[in-house]
């Protein structure tokens, strides 16, 4: 009798085989949070843009388009592109790694995919 010990070929072939359906179902689970990591980054910003806006509004009175170095945005974010309106302004951002655009307004001029004053929302 020979004693042998080890796995056989197909043993390893099915452990193979199991792995890589386990990685089929799991990477594009992954690739959406990043995708939701981005989007959240880029509310996040948004949000912060809201505060320096006011900020600089209770400092003078009025809106502005450049704040300069007291608004930076996260590592990836692009942007923010600001404009001014009549009675407030309207922000949009992007990520280099995604093609998704948040937006946020104040006052009534809307800026797309924005649909709720002071509320950043995703192009989806």
């Amino acid at each position: 009798m020979l004693n042998r010990k080890g796995f056989t070929l197909i043993e390893l072939l099915i452990v193979v085989v199991i792995i890589g359906i386990l990685a089929a179902i799991a990477i594009p689970k992954f690739a959406t949070t990043k995708e939701k990591a981005y989007l959240a980054a880029m509310k996040s910003d948004l949000r912060n843009l809201a505060t320096a806006e006011e900020a600089y509004f209770s400092d003078n009175i009025a809106y502005t388009t450049n704040l300069g170095v007291t608004y930076n945005t996260s590592t990836g974010v692009l942007g923010p592109t600001i404009a001014t309106t009549a009675d407030g302004w309207t922000g949009i951002v992007g990520h280099n790694l995604t093609t998704k655009t948040c937006a946020i307004y104040i006052g009534s001029t809307a800026q797309a995919p924005a649909n709720k004053e002071g509320e950043p929302k995703c192009s989806t």
